[in-house]
């Protein structure tokens, strides 16, 4: 654990500030930058799952939302 940071037991929306627990897996890429196959997460709790998307969307980020508990190649919810 880093310095600051609290240890939490339970994934946590990467929404600055959030501290809910995460339902949602944010599933993005930078294709100006990142290669097809390269993709970040960021977690989401209900309350910041449109923002967090809607963030990526509005910069023409290639996009998938996925509950958190999801198989990681599941097919994409939204």
């Amino acid at each position: 654990m880093r310095a600051g940071k609290p240890a939490f037991d339970e994934p946590v929306c990467s929404r600055a500030d959030c501290t809910e627990a995460a339902t949602h897996r944010v599933e993005w890429r930078n294709p100006r930058i990142h290669e097809a196959g390269r993709i970040k997460i960021w977690l989401a709790c209900d309350d910041h799952l449109e923002f967090l998307s809607g963030f990526l969307r509005a910069r023409d980020f290639p996009v998938r939302v996925h509950r958190v508990g999801d198989d990681l190649d599941e097919a994409p919810v939204r």
